[in-house]
């Protein structure tokens, strides 16, 4: 399955990208091919200008089209999703999630804001066409631990969370993945048919 992974921080390193790389490292051990899209790696200008004609807009925007699979991730910022995120989906074309399945992440100071998910971020995704959103992770600042060495730890109940999530987005993308079609034989005359009794 083609999987994107979708930073949605204005930050290089976060908490955010630290839960999203936990889902990429699954998916990929179940061998689905992971992009990695940080769209704080666009181009400032062109996002703030709306410019979906720009290069970096128009490849990121190409490599939505291209996956099944879209695993978005975000900060929480005042009870909403990141800004830069809300930049990037109002450029994308109004049928940019058709047929695929979508796994909402997103980190926050505190519980107070998990509803950030279902209440803000849901409805954007429904919006561009999205098949299926699976029910989003919500992560605080406490699961997902900074370490001495400035890495990010996910918490092993998190982690458990994860693990269901992917376990779900897999069998989520193998029960609507169309069948192979059957092969086909050419027709044989009925003079050629040969029967033994």
């Amino acid at each position: 399955m083609s999987t994107l992974l979708i930073a949605g921080s204005p930050s290089e390193r976060s908490r955010s990208a630290a839960l999203l790389d936990a889902v990429g490292q699954r998916l990929g051990a179940r061998g689905a091919l992971v992009e990695r899209l940080h769209i704080r790696d666009l181009n400032p200008q062109a996002l703030l200008l709306a410019d979906a004609a720009h290069r970096s807009v128009a490849r990121a925007a190409d490599l939505v089209a291209r996956a099944r699979v879209v695993v978005v991730s975000t900060p929480v910022y005042k009870a909403a999703y990141s800004g830069v995120l809300k930049v990037f989906l109002d450029l994308l074309p109004q049928a940019a999630l058709k047929d695929k399945t979508v796994l909402p992440l997103a980190t926050g100071g505190s519980p107070h804001h998990m509803l950030a998910l279902d209440y803000a971020l849901r409805p954007v995704l429904q919006s561009l066409g999205a098949r299926h959103v699976l029910p989003g992770i919500y992560a605080t600042d406490a699961q997902v631990a900074l370490l001495p060495e400035g890495a990010y730890q996910v918490g092993a109940e998190l982690a458990g969370r994860i693990d269901e999530a992917v376990q779900l987005l897999a069998a989520e993308t193998l029960r609507h993945t169309p069948a192979a079609p059957r092969p086909r034989f050419a027709p044989v005359h009925f003079s050629q048919v040969r029967c033994s009794v």
